[in-house]
C-alpha cells in the first residue's frame, strides 16, 4: 500500500524552509507529503495568526507544486492539537493496514519524550527525521528515547510501506536556517521578507496586516 505522509505544524507561516523538508520528503520517499496546519498546538503560544490564515498561506505556497497538498484533517477535528490525538484519529480514519508516517524535524524529534503520550506514538505511525549533517541524531538520544527506537530505524524507504507503522528513517537534506519566530520579527520591526517565504505568501501577508504586533518582550 502507498505510503500516507504527513508534514504537521503551525506553519506560523509557511516559509521556504518548510517547503524544502517537503519537496525532499516527497522525491526521497515517492509519494505526496500532506502539509496539515494545527489547529490548537498546546505546547507552545497561541499562533500569531488564525488557523484559517495559517492554512490559505500552506495553500497559496504549495500551489502548483506537484505532490505537496494541503491536508485540514486538524483544523477540521477541532480540539487541542496532540499529535497522539491526530494520529489516533488518522489511523481510525486510514484503517489498521495502512502505511502512515509523521515527517518532523531532527530537534522536534530529540524532545519526543515530552511529548503527550509520546510511547504510544510509534505503534500508530512512522517517523520521517528530517536533518542536516551535525543534527541531534549524531549525538546521543535522550535515553529514554533511545530505548524506545531501537530495532526501528529504517535504511531505505521501502521499510515504510512494508508495515503500517514503528519504523524511523532519516531523511539527509540540506536544511534551511530559517524559523518562523525569525521571520515573525522581521515583519513586526516592518522589514522585508523575500526570498524567506513564497510571494504568494508574502503578499497575503501584507495584505492581512498579519503578524505586524511586535512580540511582547519576556518577563
Amino acid at each position: 500500500m502507498p505510503l500516507h505522509l504527513v508534514y504537521g505544524g503551525t506553519f506560523d507561516p509557511i516559509h521556504n524552509g518548510h517547503l524544502a523538508i517537503a519537496r525532499a520528503a516527497r522525491d526521497a520517499l515517492d509519494c505526496p507529503v500532506r502539509l496539515m496546519p494545527t489547529a490548537d498546538p498546546p505546547h507552545r503560544t497561541p499562533p500569531g495568526a488564525p488557523a484559517a490564515w495559517r492554512a490559505r498561506m500552506v495553500e497559496l505556497a504549495i500551489a502548483g507544486e506537484p505532490g505537496l497538498l494541503l491536508d485540514r484533517f486538524e483544523l477540521e477535528r477541532g480540539g487541542r492539537s496532540y499529535t497522539v490525538d491526530t494520529l489516533i484519529a488518522l489511523r481510525a480514519a486510514l484503517g489498521p493496514a495502512q502505511p502512515l508516517a509523521w515527517l518532523v524535524g531532527a530537534d522536534s524529534f530529540v524532545a519526543l519524550p515530552t511529548w503527550h503520550r509520546w510511547r504510544e506514538l510509534p505503534a500508530l505511525a512512522h517517523f520521517v527525521v528530517a536533518e542536516r549533517q551535525g543534527s541531534p541524531l549524531d549525538a546521543a538520544l535522550p535515553p529514554a528515547l533511545d530505548v524506545e527506537m531501537r530495532g526501528r530505524w529504517a535504511s531505505a524507504p521501502d521499510a515504510l510501506t512494508a508495515s503500517p507503522a514503528g519504523r524511523v528513517y532519516r531523511l539527509r537534506q540540506p536544511l534551511h536556517p530559517l524559523s518562523a519566530t525569525a521571520i515573525r520579527a522581521r515583519i513586526a520591526e516592518g522589514l522585508p521578507v523575500s526570498g524567506l517565504v513564497p510571494d504568494a505568501v508574502a503578499a497575503f501577508i501584507r495584505e492581512k496586516g498579519a503578524y505586524r504586533q511586535r512580540p511582547a518582550a519576556p518577563l
